[in-house]
């Protein structure tokens, strides 16, 4: 047994769970009331305001019943994303999956880490007069505020997901309140009809079809986290319809008033800066003091702890032996130290953009694979013992499902030859096209060299 032991994964049984409808919707409506989708919605602002709002509830919608779709998976057998992409992947498969999945939740704790670092720089700067990140000795700050939000990271999951859960409840509130705030100030500062009627400058225009490659990659992050959470829920609608409505609530929320910021500051300054999209930097132009810079670093930490989770979740099913909390403080180390990446290329949006082109080529074919062998293959039934074995049906060759590997890089290929059709690339994007592409090419081919001899129970 000692070869079944290296691949054993955890499994919550159904008296263990512990999560409310409100504790899962309040999760995902934290992972997304944060940062990195108010800066996500100042980017989508070069589409203007009724195409980004298009392509918000467009992406969004298609992305989030992907998550819904995933968050059934974990509530149905028990187990984490990274466990249950096994089935498709193969046992030893998975790790590839797994290390993308590793990367970019560590990217996104990074992304909100640097973000709320630079609200910290702003609170130095009011209480001790150093000065602002992007001044001269700015930087000064900004490693301050990462080493605190570090810091605060590490205590944040120190308990595992019971700090998580804890931190989601708490945060919850004061984020609708915030927001709250912050659209009153923009709407005081700025009409409907202004923004409606402002375009950004045609050399920094985005296309619907780039605004909603830019999108689905965001969106779709979440998804491969959907189980590590709706395991923990007893009641299905806690693991599908919770999930959709927190993560669509928070995106269109903080994108629509990371947009309309954005915006307004364009409106009134005459000058449209992508690069100042960032939330401390418009909290501090509409004038909305410490309070506000305060909050923003609280909503770091509720998203980056679904964020850390999911990272030690896909590095705990690479190394089982690695349990799940010194994962969590693993990942959190590693996270601080891909935060020093944006001041070493010495541009946050070059270091975000790039970062955005990497998860939108291999998210959108890994999740495709995933999803089709569960509910399509196999009928929406794991055997979540043989996910954990060498000699079961999730083995496939030597441990790897050659096919879905396979699979997953013609997706990456696929993409980036979509992105090179104008019609996608300026309308339709290319993510979601892809994801369907991969669906069917993959449903033929395990057609072919895996069919299956009997329909599970």
């Amino acid at each position: 047994m000692k070869q079944e032991t290296k691949y054993q994964i955890e499994v919550i049984a159904p008296k263990h769970r512990h999560m409310s409808n409100w504790d899962m919707f309040a999760t995902w409506i934290g992972a997304n009331a944060n940062n990195g989708t108010w800066y996500v919605g100042g980017v989508l602002a070069a589409c203007g305001l009724l195409t980004a709002l298009k392509v918000i509830i467009a992406s969004s919608t298609l992305s989030y019943l992907c998550l819904s779709l995933v968050g059934f998976m974990g509530y149905k057998t028990g187990a984490a994303t990274m466990s249950l992409i096994r089935g498709s992947f193969g046992v030893r498969g998975s790790y590839v999956p797994s290390f993308v999945n590793l990367t970019q939740y560590i990217g996104w704790t990074a992304v909100n880490t640097f973000i709320a670092a630079t609200s910290v720089s702003y609170l130095l700067h009011d209480l001790v007069g150093w000065p602002i990140y992007g001044q001269p000795g700015g930087a000064k700050g900004l490693i301050s505020g990462i080493i605190v939000m570090s810091i605060l990271h590490l205590l944040s999951v120190s308990v595992g997901q019971k700090s998580v859960q804890m931190i989601e409840r708490v945060g919850i509130v004061l984020v609708i309140l915030f927001v709250l705030w912050e659209t009153v100030v923009v709407f005081r500062t700025v009409s409907f009809s202004q923004l409606l009627a402002w375009q950004a400058p045609t050399k920094l225009h985005m296309t619907a079809g780039a605004g909603m490659d830019t999108l689905a990659a965001f969106n779709l992050s979440w998804v491969t986290a959907g189980a590590d959470f709706t395991r923990f829920t007893p009641k299905r609608s806690g693991a599908t319809g919770m999930p959709f409505l927190g993560a669509f609530t928070g995106l269109f929320w903080f994108a629509f008033i990371g947009l309309a910021a954005t915006m307004s500051i364009a409106i009134t300054s005459g000058t449209y800066d992508p690069n100042n999209s960032d939330p401390s930097t418009i909290a501090s132009r509409l004038g909305l003091g410490v309070l506000a810079l305060l909050v923003i670093v609280l909503t770091s930490m509720t998203a980056n702890a679904v964020n850390l989770l999911a990272a030690g979740s896909a590095l705990s099913n690479i190394f089982p032996r690695i349990r799940l909390r010194p994962a969590l403080w693993a990942v959190t180390v590693i996270a601080t130290l891909v935060t020093l990446i944006p001041l070493i290329m010495g541009s946050f949006l070059a270091a975000f953009t790039a970062f955005l082109d990497y998860i939108g080529m291999v998210l959108g074919p890994m999740i495709s694979v995933l999803l089709v062998d569960y509910y399509w293959r196999h009928h929406q039934h794991y055997d979540v013992n043989e996910l954990a074995s060498s000699q079961g049906q999730y083995w496939y060759h030597h441990g790897v499902n050659w096919i879905a590997l396979g699979c997953w890089v013609l997706g990456v290929v696929i993409f980036l030859l979509l992105k090179q059709v104008t019609l996608i690339a300026t309308v339709l994007g290319a993510t979601f096209i892809d994801m369907v592409l991969i669906a069917l090419i993959y449903m033929g081919l395990m057609r072919i060299f895996y069919p299956l001899k009997t329909t599970p129970a």
